[in-house]
Protein backbone atom coordinates (compact mmCIF):
# COMPACT_ATOMS: atom_id res chain seq x y z
CA UNK A 1 0.00 0.00 0.00
CA UNK A 2 2.50 2.57 0.66
CA UNK A 3 3.94 2.50 -3.20
CA UNK A 4 0.13 3.02 -3.96
CA UNK A 5 0.38 6.18 -1.22
CA UNK A 6 3.22 7.79 -3.06
CA UNK A 7 1.57 7.27 -6.91
CA UNK A 8 -1.29 9.16 -5.73
CA UNK A 9 1.35 11.62 -3.65
CA UNK A 10 3.22 11.66 -7.22
CA UNK A 11 -0.11 12.03 -9.62
CA UNK A 12 -1.22 14.97 -7.32
CA UNK A 13 2.21 16.62 -6.94
CA UNK A 14 2.43 16.65 -10.91
CA UNK A 15 -0.87 18.07 -11.30
CA UNK A 16 0.21 20.62 -8.82
CA UNK A 17 3.05 21.77 -10.63
CA UNK A 18 0.92 21.41 -14.08
CA UNK A 19 -1.11 23.91 -12.40
CA UNK A 20 1.40 26.22 -10.96
CA UNK A 21 2.69 25.74 -14.81
CA UNK A 22 -0.31 26.77 -16.03
CA UNK A 23 -0.55 29.68 -14.07
CA UNK A 24 2.70 30.68 -14.74
CA UNK A 25 1.74 30.41 -18.45
CA UNK A 26 -1.32 32.59 -18.06
CA UNK A 27 0.12 34.92 -16.00
CA UNK A 28 3.07 35.05 -18.51
CA UNK A 29 0.96 35.88 -21.86
CA UNK A 30 -1.51 38.54 -19.65
CA UNK A 31 2.24 40.40 -18.34
CA UNK A 32 3.26 40.11 -22.40
CA UNK A 33 0.18 41.62 -23.86
CA UNK A 34 -0.36 44.02 -21.40
CA UNK A 35 3.65 45.15 -22.37
CA UNK A 36 2.69 45.34 -25.84
CA UNK A 37 -0.31 47.14 -24.93
CA UNK A 38 1.35 49.88 -22.85
CA UNK A 39 4.05 50.05 -25.64
CA UNK A 40 1.57 50.54 -27.99
CA UNK A 41 -0.09 53.73 -25.83
CA UNK A 42 2.97 55.31 -25.30
CA UNK A 43 4.59 54.82 -28.74
CA UNK A 44 2.09 57.10 -29.98
CA UNK A 45 2.58 60.87 -28.83
CA UNK A 46 -0.09 62.37 -26.29
CA UNK A 47 -0.34 65.13 -27.71
CA UNK A 48 -2.57 66.62 -30.30
CA UNK A 49 -0.74 68.66 -32.59
CA UNK A 50 -3.42 70.60 -33.57
CA UNK A 51 -3.72 71.89 -30.01
CA UNK A 52 -0.46 72.89 -30.12
CA UNK A 53 -1.15 75.32 -32.66
CA UNK A 54 -4.71 76.44 -30.55
CA UNK A 55 -2.51 76.73 -27.66
CA UNK A 56 0.32 79.04 -28.97
CA UNK A 57 -2.06 81.31 -30.17
CA UNK A 58 -4.28 81.96 -27.44
CA UNK A 59 -1.20 82.71 -25.33
CA UNK A 60 -0.23 85.46 -27.33
CA UNK A 61 -3.91 86.68 -27.69
CA UNK A 62 -4.76 86.42 -24.16
CA UNK A 63 -1.32 88.86 -23.82
CA UNK A 64 -2.73 91.50 -25.56
CA UNK A 65 -6.43 90.46 -24.65
CA UNK A 66 -7.80 89.42 -27.14
CA UNK A 67 -10.09 86.32 -26.80
CA UNK A 68 -9.85 82.63 -27.63
CA UNK A 69 -9.03 80.87 -31.37
CA UNK A 70 -11.19 77.70 -31.89
CA UNK A 71 -9.87 75.04 -34.28
CA UNK A 72 -11.83 74.65 -37.42
CA UNK A 73 -11.98 71.56 -39.13
CA UNK A 74 -12.94 73.43 -42.65
CA UNK A 75 -10.08 75.56 -42.61
CA UNK A 76 -7.83 72.80 -41.48
CA UNK A 77 -8.13 71.05 -44.88
CA UNK A 78 -7.95 74.23 -47.01
CA UNK A 79 -4.56 74.64 -45.02
CA UNK A 80 -3.46 71.13 -45.96
CA UNK A 81 -4.33 71.11 -49.18
CA UNK A 82 -2.08 73.95 -49.92
CA UNK A 83 0.75 72.49 -47.49
CA UNK A 84 0.39 69.11 -49.93
CA UNK A 85 0.70 71.44 -52.75
CA UNK A 86 4.10 73.16 -51.25
CA UNK A 87 5.79 69.52 -50.92
CA UNK A 88 8.16 69.84 -54.16
CA UNK A 89 9.78 72.82 -53.61
CA UNK A 90 8.51 74.43 -50.11
CA UNK A 91 8.49 78.22 -51.92
CA UNK A 92 6.62 80.81 -49.37
CA UNK A 93 4.23 82.16 -51.45
CA UNK A 94 0.36 82.59 -50.53
CA UNK A 95 -2.36 80.74 -51.52
CA UNK A 96 -4.23 83.55 -52.04
CA UNK A 97 -7.49 81.97 -50.87
CA UNK A 98 -10.16 83.05 -48.84
CA UNK A 99 -8.75 83.05 -45.19
CA UNK A 100 -6.02 85.31 -43.67
CA UNK A 101 -2.82 83.16 -43.55
CA UNK A 102 0.85 82.74 -42.03
CA UNK A 103 3.46 80.46 -43.94
CA UNK A 104 6.84 79.32 -41.76
CA UNK A 105 9.36 76.96 -42.60
CA UNK A 106 12.07 75.46 -40.84
CA UNK A 107 14.04 72.56 -40.11
CA UNK A 108 13.45 69.86 -37.92
CA UNK A 109 9.98 69.10 -36.54
CA UNK A 110 8.88 72.91 -36.79
CA UNK A 111 6.75 72.42 -34.23
CA UNK A 112 2.91 74.50 -34.09
CA UNK A 113 4.56 76.09 -30.90
CA UNK A 114 7.28 76.65 -32.87
CA UNK A 115 5.68 78.25 -35.80
CA UNK A 116 3.58 80.45 -33.92
CA UNK A 117 6.26 81.60 -31.27
CA UNK A 118 8.16 82.75 -34.65
CA UNK A 119 5.47 84.93 -35.79
CA UNK A 120 5.16 86.06 -32.24
CA UNK A 121 8.62 87.74 -32.59
CA UNK A 122 7.49 90.38 -34.47
CA UNK A 123 5.53 92.06 -31.43
CA UNK A 124 8.01 94.47 -30.78
CA UNK A 125 7.71 95.86 -34.18
CA UNK A 126 4.11 96.63 -33.73
CA UNK A 127 3.16 100.10 -32.85
CA UNK A 128 0.20 100.00 -31.17
CA UNK A 129 -0.42 104.18 -30.59
CA UNK A 130 0.06 104.42 -34.51
CA UNK A 131 -1.28 101.02 -35.39
CA UNK A 132 1.39 100.84 -37.83
CA UNK A 133 4.52 98.41 -38.02
CA UNK A 134 8.45 99.27 -38.32
CA UNK A 135 9.21 98.27 -41.90
CA UNK A 136 6.21 95.79 -42.45
CA UNK A 137 7.48 93.17 -40.34
CA UNK A 138 4.83 92.77 -38.00
CA UNK A 139 1.71 91.24 -40.36
CA UNK A 140 2.39 87.68 -39.08
CA UNK A 141 2.03 89.05 -35.78
CA UNK A 142 -1.06 91.14 -35.69
CA UNK A 143 -2.47 88.09 -37.67
CA UNK A 144 -2.01 86.22 -34.78
CA UNK A 145 -3.68 88.02 -32.34
CA UNK A 146 -6.17 89.91 -34.70
CA UNK A 147 -9.40 90.17 -32.76
CA UNK A 148 -12.03 89.24 -35.60
CA UNK A 149 -10.17 86.16 -36.72
CA UNK A 150 -12.11 83.37 -34.91
CA UNK A 151 -11.35 80.13 -36.48
CA UNK A 152 -8.02 78.71 -37.03
CA UNK A 153 -7.08 75.68 -39.25
CA UNK A 154 -3.13 74.82 -39.64
CA UNK A 155 -0.80 72.22 -41.46
CA UNK A 156 2.64 70.82 -41.59
CA UNK A 157 4.60 69.17 -44.19
CA UNK A 158 8.18 68.02 -44.52
CA UNK A 159 9.16 69.18 -48.43
CA UNK A 160 11.63 66.97 -50.61
CA UNK A 161 14.56 69.45 -49.71
CA UNK A 162 14.32 68.45 -46.37
CA UNK A 163 12.36 71.73 -45.08
CA UNK A 164 9.20 71.78 -42.81
CA UNK A 165 6.04 74.25 -44.35
CA UNK A 166 3.90 75.82 -41.87
CA UNK A 167 0.17 77.55 -42.79
CA UNK A 168 -2.14 78.74 -40.72
CA UNK A 169 -5.32 79.68 -42.25
CA UNK A 170 -7.15 82.43 -40.13
CA UNK A 171 -11.27 82.89 -40.93
CA UNK A 172 -12.20 85.61 -40.63
CA UNK A 173 -8.98 87.08 -42.17
CA UNK A 174 -7.55 89.87 -40.65
CA UNK A 175 -4.82 92.83 -41.21
CA UNK A 176 -7.06 94.91 -42.93
CA UNK A 177 -5.26 98.48 -43.39
CA UNK A 178 -6.74 100.91 -41.40
CA UNK A 179 -8.37 98.68 -38.60
CA UNK A 180 -6.66 97.82 -35.54
CA UNK A 181 -6.06 94.13 -34.43
CA UNK A 182 -7.16 94.68 -30.67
Amino acid sequence: MPHLQSAKKKKKEEKTKMGLTKYYLSLAVVCCFTGLFLSKVHSHPRKNPNQDFVRAHNAARAQVGVGPITWNWTVAAYAQNYANQKINNCEMEHSGGPYGENLAEGYGSMTGEEAVKFWVTEKPYYNYRTNSCVGDECLHYTQVVWRKSVHLGCARVKCHNGWMFVICSYDPPGNYEGERPY
